[in-house]
């Protein structure tokens, strides 16, 4: 059955899609088109006061969520797909079904898929921060390569959901393995530090050896036909620093890539690797496609705010880490106790009905351990970050 199309009213779902969409567009444009129009440094008022508009309007969305599920607008909520109540007492029943899901449901789901993708999102800052330091991206060129790595992730992501989301409804035992991707996802966490190099990506060398490099910026711009880095004078109209033109003879006929396309690059495959732990971990608490796309939508959409305000503290935040390996974990096991059971008869052990934790009281472990991991890192400072 389509997902963007409710069987039980006849309404196109996928209008709501085309409206979100719409939505997040009018967003980016205005932040892009007005806001960010001339690059500059994003200053922590400012990053603080973006954190909260995107903070509000993804908990906000929570309210919508509600009242298009309740009334089934567009068909919302009318036909869906959910996971099978009649699982948690007949081992032999699908796992997910089409079914009517009320506003009450959807709104704990995203809410608690919201929180979820943030906090997973907060790791992708750590790296975030180590692309830029490498590549010694200027401060107030940040904010672009942040913002077209938010267009790539949400096309990314888009692809992913909607594959994932048919592969789950052909293939219901691929929850198992998201399950234990998740487990072993959350063990490497604890157990393995990860140090990862720019310079060693094997992509970021490959383009390196398809496409030529240069070793200076061009203001904001990701290509460049100039082969000597440009100077920079005082237009003495609006006393501000312009750059001078390129001296005559010095523009080459082909293009080359500037070290800010390289860390967009960067950005881009952090996201993608970021993307493999977070779908599977939002599908562990719904398969309705649309809850799973908001949610990861508007976790993403605060990412770069987020990055400006935290990327300077987040370091601070020591318990940040095992509140994110615990998360990944959670998740991991509630997709297990969900989807294994009825498989068991693989193994040769009688199968048993499905275990299904309640959407509130998956909200309720995640925000304790975001929380709890908050308090803590006030508390019991790391002492060693502080004497330096």
């Amino acid at each position: 059955m389509n997902p963007f199309l409710s069987a039980a009213t006849g309404d196109m779902v996928w209008l709501a899609y085309v409206l979100f969409l719409l939505l997040v567009i009018g967003f980016l444009a205005l932040d892009l088109g007005f806001f960010h129009k001339e690059a500059h440094e994003v200053k922590m008022k400012e990053a603080i006061g973006w954190s909260v508009v995107w903070l509000t309007c993804g908990i906000a969305f929570t309210g919508f969520v509600y009242l298009a599920y309740e009334n089934h607008w567009l068909g919302l909520g009318a036909s869906t797909r959910m996971f099978n109540p009649a699982a948690a007492f007949d081992p032999l029943a699908p796992l997910i079904i089409y079914g009517e899901v009320m506003g009450s449901t959807a709104a704990i789901q995203y809410l608690t898929g919201y929180v979820v993708e943030k906090s997973l999102a907060m790791d992708n800052i750590f790296v975030i921060a180590m692309i830029f330091g490498y590549f010694a991206i200027p401060a107030k060129y940040q904010h672009r390569v942040l913002f077209w790595g938010i267009i790539g992730a949400l096309i990314m992501r888009g692809a992913m959901i909607g594959i994932g989301g048919e592969l789950i409804m052909a293939y219901q035992w691929i929850l198992i393995i998201f399950g234990a991707f998740l487990i072993l996802t959350a063990i490497k966490m604890a157990l393995i530090q990860s140090h990862s190099d720019p310079s060693q990506n094997p992509i970021v060398k490959l383009v390196k050896k398809l496409y030529p490099v240069r070793p200076f910026y061009e203001g904001q711009k990701f290509f460049t036909r100039r082969t000597m880095a440009p100077t920079y004078s005082i237009d003495p109209a609006s006393g501000k620093e312009v750059m001078d033109p390129a001296p005559s003879g010095s523009l080459s006929v082909k293009s080359a890539m500037t070290p800010l396309f390289l860390a967009l690059i960067m950005v881009e495959i952090t996201d993608l690797v970021f993307a493999v732990d977070s779908i599977p971990a939002i599908f562990a608490i719904t398969p309705d496609p649309f809850i799973v796309f908001t949610s990861n939508i508007f976790a993403i959409l605060g990412l770069r705010a987020l990055y400006f305000c935290l990327a300077a503290l987040i370091g601070k935040f020591r318990f940040l880490k095992p509140a994110l390996i615990l998360i990944l974990g959670f998740v991991g096991v509630k997709l297990m106790l969900l989807s294994l059971p009825p498989y068991l008869d693989v193994l040769g052990l009688a199968a048993r009905k499905s275990i299904k934790i309640d959407p509130l009281v998956s909200l309720t472990v995640v925000l304790g351990i975001l929380a709890a991991a908050t308090i803590l890192s006030v508390l019991f400072p790391d002492k060693s970050k502080e004497a330096h």
